[in-house]
């Protein structure tokens, strides 16, 4: 660390500490325990029950958790591929256009969720392509707020390769496919494995923008918790809130498996 003395140095961690509990430990504790609440209406619940997690993985929620998990998966694989070629395209262009592609591919991001929402709803409520009350608009919506995300990672990646590898690859005959699939693709894979991780773990907790265009027969998980929550079931909201970490842990580790088989 850059703080020598013992006593700050410390300090410092206490400090950490704290926050650490106060902001990131303490809510996913309080959540865990009322999710196994049957009341709670002093310091401690007054009895426990696993009723709210029996529902939690009741047929009709379940629902909604393979919703959240296609949706996911659809939308972050849209956003990683426009993402990629984007990152590798901006670099080509003018420097002018050059800043300009790059704050607009940020446009997403710079934004409330609820703003995208209701612009793709109102985009996309009449002729010539409607999606209001389909699936495909709350992939579209997810798709675009997390592109953002995609595109950052892989550009930031992008710049790091050689600009003399095209340069030398022409020269010995390979053609811009090849560079890109033998090359350039290759070493931008740790990036964008990173990039699709990031991707599903936002589209899995996804609510602003989604809750602005979903239909009723494709609702995700962070939907029912809302819906939950603002009926006052406080208890069966933090029951599917453990059920969405847990979906969402066991897709990270399933893709982190495949990037590790991938480098073996």
């Amino acid at each position: 660390m850059l703080i020598r003395n013992g006593a700050a140095r410390i300090a410092v961690w206490l400090a950490f500490a704290v926050v650490l509990v106060a902001l990131v430990i303490t809510p996913i504790v309080v959540t865990l325990v009322t999710a196994f609440s049957a009341t709670w209406t002093s310091v401690l619940p007054s009895a426990l029950t696993f009723d709210h997690v029996r529902d939690a993985f009741a047929p009709e929620n379940a629902a909604s958790v393979g919703v959240s998990v296609q949706t996911a998966i659809i939308a972050s694989t849209v956003a990683v591929v426009a993402g990629t070629w984007a990152a590798l395209a901006v670099p080509g262009l003018p420097p002018r256009l050059r800043g300009l592609a790059d704050a607009f591919f940020h446009l997403p991001v710079a934004v409330p969720s609820v703003v995208v929402g209701l612009g793709v709803l109102v985009a996309f409520s009449a002729p010539p392509l409607v999606l209001s009350g389909t699936a495909a608009i709350v992939i579209l919506v997810q798709a675009i707020l997390v592109f953002a995300f995609a595109y950052s990672m892989v550009s930031a990646a992008a710049v790091q390769v050689d600009p003399m590898l095209d340069k030398v690859g022409a020269s010995l005959g390979a053609s811009p496919l090849r560079l890109l699939v033998q090359i350039k693709l290759p070493l931008l894979a740790p990036a964008i494995a990173a990039a699709a991780g990031l991707s599903v773990a936002l589209c899995m907790g996804e609510l602003g923008a989604t809750i602005m265009v979903y239909p009723a027969s494709w609702r995700t998980l962070p939907v029912t918790v809302f819906t939950q929550s603002d009926r006052g079931d406080i208890f069966g909201a933090a029951a599917n809130t453990l059920l969405l970490v847990l979906v969402t842990v066991m897709i990270l580790g399933a893709l982190s498996a495949l990037r590790r088989h991938g480098r073996n």
